[in-house]
């Protein structure tokens, strides 16, 4: 039993609180033998220590396997980098394609795309990360998406391929495992996985034509694994109730047998309402890790709560004892996650400088600043340094599984103009408010809007959230600056507005490039 504890282990990944192993993680490492970690910005401080803290991980899981952990961690660029101090910061995947799209030049090439994802991976590898849960393939051909949006590297499919396959070659050129996801493809929906269960009700012609085409390609190039979405994809799995994860139409019949897939597939996180809501229809967390895993999921991923994770552990134990799980496809897995590891040389962590010594190159650096300048639309007229401003910055104030910043333990800075515009010595007075404007936001803002000589508003898909929208329009447009600070859809709301900008992101590196045109210089 205890190499089968360890074979199962090996199909579970999970994540804890903390900036160094607490006895939530040691625990399951050494007892439920669990053969990943995944790392959120609550789990980062510095690049140094999050160095320390993987080190220390592999030590603890040496003492009890010579297996070595898989250590992922979602760094995608833009909006979702789970560590922006001390590293080069990727632009957001939709910034390179539109980039070149407006100007045609190296800076937003599929090339530089390559090696942007190259060096932040090798950031990564560096701290002891082996796995990157990117890029997203996912085609952002649903602009009403409410997460993946930016993420997206295109509209369509023959960009997502180009620079998708572009991304995925420059982290595993780093030595790292690249991830496909969200199979079969999360673009093309109005509703988020973390809080519903989304429906791609397309035909499989279409599905064949589109969606999965960019997953065909990765596959074809050899990428070691792809993520599932919690959709459902009624053409290829009959049961509506049955996301993808959980179904193995869609996980054995469609991604192994029809596409060929050999490599490791994991899930997104189990603990998302459209699994772990038993009330709103969802399997439950142990259950639907047992479900993903007889599907054809190699790894179950269990990201935040110890009671879920010890209990999806006992539920594939529980699963095999009963025969419900076959013993062949637990071995068939682990023997896949194993391969992925040795083929990436993750047992060589041992080899990793304590702490990391080449990151944010002068070089890299640089290719950053080009591409994300590059992507970043801009018209109208600049700012009145003599005026003073008032700011309107609409910001994430609920935790969710992508928004991370500022809500967690981590010192994370926020998306906002605030410092930039007070260093460049202008007067401004921010307000703060939620994307879902409220009644009483709604007539405070504009209350102030309308005694402010200049407002600058940076959105946050307001596309999708009709108050907030309501509220820009009702803003005087001779004297509003309009960012877009994450879907550039909202560039287009006020076409009259004094200056409008957008840039694929509202993170601090990408407003200190938008000044120039906010001061005019």
């Amino acid at each position: 039993m205890s190499n089968l504890k360890a074979q199962i282990g090996q199909l579970v990944m999970v994540g804890f609180d903390g900036f160094v192993p607490n006895a939530h993680i040691e625990q399951l490492i050494r007892e439920q033998r669990v053969g990943g970690v995944i790392l959120f910005r609550r789990n980062i401080e510095s690049p140094a220590q999050v160095a320390a803290l993987c080190r220390r991980l592999q030590e603890i899981n040496a003492e009890v396997s010579d297996i070595p952990l898989l250590i992922g961690i979602d760094q995608e660029g833009g909006m979702v980098m789970r560590i922006e101090e001390g590293v080069t910061p990727l632009p957001s995947a939709m910034a390179y394609a539109s980039g070149y799209a407006s100007h045609a030049v190296a800076g937003c090439s599929p090339a530089d795309c390559e090696e942007l994802h190259r060096i932040g991976a090798d950031e990564l590898r560096q701290m002891g990360i082996n796995i990157n849960f990117a890029p997203s393939l996912d085609i952002n051909n649903n602009r009403n998406n409410p997460v993946i949006g930016v993420r997206s590297f295109g509209e369509n499919s023959p960009t997502v391929t180009v620079y998708g396959l572009a991304a995925m070659r420059g982290i595993q050129a780093a030595g790292i495992a690249a991830t496909a996801k969200h199979f079969p493809g999360h673009g093309d929906t109005a509703s988020d996985s973390h809080y519903a269960l989304p429906v791609i009700a397309h035909d499989k012609s279409r599905l064949d034509a589109v969606e999965l085409a960019p997953f065909k390609a990765a596959i074809a190039a050899g990428v070691d694994a792809i993520m599932t979405a919690h959709v459902v994809f009624p053409a290829i799995e009959s049961d509506t109730a049955t996301p993808a994860t959980l179904s193995r139409k869609v996980l054995s019949g469609l991604l192994r047998e029809e596409l060929g897939f050999s490599g490791v597939i994991v899930t997104d996180c189990l603990e998302m309402d459209a699994i772990s809501d038993v009330a709103k229809g969802g399997a439950g967390t142990a259950q639907g890790a047992v479900l993903a895993i007889r599907a054809g999921a190699d790894i179950a991923l269990v990201s935040h709560r110890l009671d879920r994770q010890r209990e999806a552990v006992q539920a594939i134990v529980d699963a095999l004892e009963q025969g419900y799980l076959p013993l062949e496809q637990v071995q068939a897995a682990a023997e896949r996650i194993t391969q992925m590891k040795y083929a990436r040389a993750m047992q060589h962590w041992r080899d990793l400088p304590v702490v990391p010594q080449n990151l944010q190159a002068e070089s890299a650096m640089a290719l950053a600043r080009q591409v994300q300048s590059l992507a970043i639309r801009h018209q109208g007229a600049p700012l009145d340094c003599t005026q003073p401003v008032l700011l309107v910055t609409v910001e994430v104030l609920a935790r969710t599984e992508i928004d991370e910043v500022a809500l967690g333990a981590s010192i994370s800075a926020r998306g906002t103009l605030l410092p930039l515009l007070q260093a460049a010595g202008l007067a401004v007075t921010e307000m703060i408010i939620p994307p879902q404007v409220g009644e009483a936001d709604f007539a405070a803002v504009l209350a102030a809007a309308n005694a402010a000589p200049q407002v600058v508003f940076q959105s946050y898909n307001a596309t999708r959230f009709a108050r907030q929208s309501e509220l820009i329009a009702a803003i005087d447009p001779t004297k509003l600056t309009l960012i877009a600070g994450r879907n550039p859809y909202d560039f287009d709301l006020v076409p009259k507005a004094r200056a409008r900008l957008a840039a694929c992101s509202n993170r601090p590196p990408v407003l200190q490039l938008m000044m120039k045109y906010l001061l005019g210089n």
